[in-house]
């Protein structure tokens, strides 16, 4: 396609969706529902076929050098479309906000004043590598009363692709047009550019995908932008920690998947405990081949580390790298935590109450946790049924963004002929 054919073709797909936000915005809980779990029965009936779109990206990806990490978030395995499945399902049975009233009051004037939950109306989506986004992204925007446009990465383009028929195939079910949800059809890059400065046609944008693909959005975005730049997340382990749940938290929130945005990048080991705790993860993070970095303490303790620079305590590794720094006290790593985190999602590990929520009130991150893996810090895991993405903005939404993210609110205003004195 030349610029000019991928600006009409978004253009199109712009107003189709606009078009089908009113439909989809005035659905019912029924029908939204019949929707989302038709795209599941759809999407389950089709699993052979997803499976062998997907490994034609597979194919592609590794033709194409992509790493370890990133061939890993493009994988559809049984297990991962079961969980795409379950997602849908849980989406069509939380409640429906849209619609709902809250707050409503009696005025000196006579009038009556509320709020009412509505949809944002067009959702541009821009994600890379990961199918099971496709699936995430539309059940939130179907079940929160959006239309939607997703564009995924080049990389993945058969697995969207497969994903999209299933998708219409529900829509179809529940008597809903299928530019509810649009997948963009073309690999051009000059589509995300065109999806990003189209206000009239799209309300707000949510990328999801590496630093510079969000840097480049934030920056040149006509409309508001839901967004996480990095996942610098860190696990602090105090004096006071129970050691066997320490160990576990520090284990499992590294190398439980890493190529995802809430796994640890950072630890923090008070150090009353350090020469105990670290060679105890160490011996198992060596047989998980994670490379370890640290600062001059922990290189004393486990002299087979490399040095940590100071770009380390920086770095979203998304690999098996973990860097690692001992601290004093409780206080230099929350010093630690606010001066390099990104404000995804920060733990401590501590028997401590009052220490974990001194933890709680002054680590400034869209999701900070007390005695639990960072790797929870998901919309799925939440209880959302899926996420969207995850926020560390704090205006309008912020930490895993779920139905209640892709709504805003408008005062509804009641009377009986009252006019204004």
């Amino acid at each position: 396609m030349s610029a000019e054919q991928v600006s009409e073709y978004m253009q199109g797909l712009g107003l189709k969706a606009r078009q089908a936000s009113r439909v989809i915005g005035r659905a019912t809980t029924t029908v939204k529902n019949h929707a989302l779990r038709a795209t599941a029965d759809a999407i389950e009936a089709a699993t052979p076929q997803l499976l062998e779109a997907n490994e034609l990206d597979l194919q592609a990806g590794r033709e194409n050098g992509l790493d370890v990490a990133m061939l890993d978030r493009l994988a559809l395995t049984p297990a991962g479309i079961q969980g795409m499945l379950e997602g849908l399902r849980q989406v069509a049975a939380l409640d429906d906000p849209i619609g709902t009233i809250r707050d409503m009051k009696f005025l000196p004037s006579g009038i009556q004043v509320g709020r009412m939950r509505v949809p944002l109306g067009v959702i541009g989506i821009i994600y890379e590598s990961r199918p099971n986004v496709t699936v995430e992204a539309a059940s939130l925007c179907l079940k929160s009363g959006n239309a939607c446009i997703l564009r995924g990465g080049s990389e993945s383009i058969h697995s969207n692709r497969a994903i999209a028929i299933c998708l219409r195939q529900g829509l179809d079910a529940a008597g809903l047009p299928p530019e509810v949800v649009q997948v963009v059809e073309t690999t051009d890059r000059a589509a995300v550019g065109a999806l990003i400065t189209m206000p009239e046609f799209v309300d707000v944008i949510v990328p999801r995908g590496g630093k510079g693909l969000i840097e480049r959005i934030s920056r040149d975005a006509r409309v508001p932008v839901i967004k996480h730049l990095d996942g610098i997340c860190h696990v602090y382990i105090d004096d006071r920690a129970d050691m066997d749940k320490a160990e576990a938290i520090a284990i499992n929130a590294k190398t439980h998947r890493y190529g995802v945005c809430n796994a640890m990048e950072t630890l923090l080991v008070h150090q009353d405990i350090a020469e105990v705790f670290l060679p105890r993860v160490a011996r198992v993070y060596a047989e998980k081949h994670v490379e370890l970095r640290g600062c001059k303490v922990t290189l004393t303790i486990l002299p087979e580390a490399i040095v940590a620079t100071e770009e380390d305590w920086s770095t979203e590794y998304l690999a098996p790298i973990l860097s690692i720094r001992v601290v004093t006290d409780m206080d230099a790593a929350i010093e630690h935590i606010n001066a390099y985190s990104s404000q995804h999602t920060d733990a401590m590990v501590s028997e401590d109450f009052s220490r974990a929520r001194r933890f709680l009130a002054e680590v400034d991150s869209s999701s900070v946790m007390i005695n639990a893996s960072t790797r929870f810090a998901d919309g799925f895991e939440y209880g959302l049924g899926a996420e969207i993405g995850i926020s560390t903005d704090k205006i309008h939404a912020r930490g895993p963004v779920g139905l209640e993210g892709l709504t805003s609110e408008k005062y509804v205003v009641f009377g009986d002929g009252h006019i204004r004195q």
